[in-house]
């Protein structure tokens, strides 16, 4: 299933994509697309369901982060060894993990505001897994039984806050509208194998990313084990597993965003987003 939020910032509707390319509402059967609503038995109820009897939505609204009152959105990085070439370092032997403040969370096709004083604004197209099941010290063998599915990330970055600021990373991470998620959450049915998903990004139509998570250096069932040691992962987390190369801090020189950039990014079967850079108010 192809599920969405439509509705304007904080009035988001959960729906859901019929065969025939039609938003459905599903408010009246869940308040979001959140936590309980993630698991297996809540995501079989919505698939036995008639969808043609579901009311439909206009295509033409806006649409919202996939996943609702996101608890944490956790991201690792250098996960493509081509990517931390480009980045001037070495692939770390264990997976590095950061965090990008949930208030970043906008819809995949919101405008992205520049912070003031920003000088080196970047882009990074990311496959995302939803947690749909809590867990912690999970195996690696039973890492799939906890993903309700996945989605479309732009990690946006600004490298100056990430990398000259001091301290970690999360200042360059966490600006207003620095995470869109969407537009669908994939149920994990639907997405066979998460190895193997071409995936691009282009800036004011010129293609910058252009891989496959086939060379994400730490796989998504081990990186669903590896984090459920450190913290605990609950239904509606979000975990965003790397970028390829291609990010504007690996061009030499490198090149960063501008006000008025067109940023358009897609994963194959997960869907397609599209953002201008605004400056923040």
């Amino acid at each position: 299933m192809k599920l969405l939020r439509v509705g304007p910032a904080g009035q988001e509707k959960p729906a859901v994509l019929d065969a025939d390319g039609i938003i459905r509402d599903l408010s009246e059967h869940l308040t979001d697309l959140e936590s309980f609503a993630l698991s297996d038995e809540s995501l079989s109820k919505v698939q036995a369901m008639d969808l043609s009897k579901l009311p439909p939505i206009d295509a033409a609204g806006r649409i919202g982060a996939c996943v609702g009152n996101v608890g944490k959105f956790i991201c690792i990085g250098l996960n493509y060894s081509d990517h931390a070439a480009e980045s001037g370092v070495e692939v770390p032997p264990e997976p590095v993990i950061f965090f990008k403040a949930t208030s970043a969370i906008c819809g995949p096709n919101d405008d992205i505001e520049m912070p003031r004083d920003s000088s080196s604004l970047d882009w990074e197209v990311e496959l995302a897994i939803v947690i749909g099941k809590d867990g912690k010290y999970i195996d690696e063998k039973d890492a799939m039984q906890h993903i309700a599915g996945y989605c479309v990330v732009n990690d946006v970055s600004e490298r100056e806050f990430q990398l000259h600021r001091s301290g970690q990373w999360v200042k360059g991470k966490s600006a207003d509208t620095f995470g869109p998620i969407g537009p669908w959450l994939v149920t994990r049915d639907e997405v066979p194998d998460p190895q193997n998903l071409n995936m691009s990004l282009s800036v004011n139509d010129k293609v910058m990313q252009n891989g496959s998570t086939s060379t994400m250096v730490y796989q998504v069932p081990f990186l669903v084990s590896y984090v459920s040691r450190f913290m605990s992962l609950q239904a509606g987390d979000v975990i965003s597993t790397g970028t390829p190369p291609g990010v504007g801090l690996g061009m030499k020189p490198p090149q960063y965003l501008n006000i008025g950039d067109k940023i358009s990014l897609s994963i194959e079967g997960l869907g397609h987003q599209s953002q201008k850079v605004v400056q923040a108010m």
